[in-house]
């Protein structure tokens, strides 16, 4: 067993998401790989928001990070 933890800590998830916001490619914060985003849309009809999402996974570590981009209304 190793003491790696499955997820990020909170520091790290800034740092990645920093990374995203800045426009560079995201790397995981433990092995330097690129990291691959993925998009998820939500929120359900008729509740008036739609939350927008990222979704960034380590292709080699399988950790991910998940984080509110924008949160958009109709009015």
């Amino acid at each position: 067993m190793t003491d790696e933890t499955a997820r990020f800590d909170p520091n790290e998830e800034q740092a990645i998401q920093k990374q995203y916001g800045s426009g560079a490619p995201p790397t995981c914060p433990r092995d330097g790989t690129v990291m691959t985003a993925r998009s998820i849309g939500g929120g359900s009809f008729g509740l008036g928001y739609a939350r927008k999402r990222e979704w960034l996974i380590c292709p080699t570590c399988k950790r991910s990070v998940i984080f509110d981009l924008k949160r958009g209304t109709r009015n």
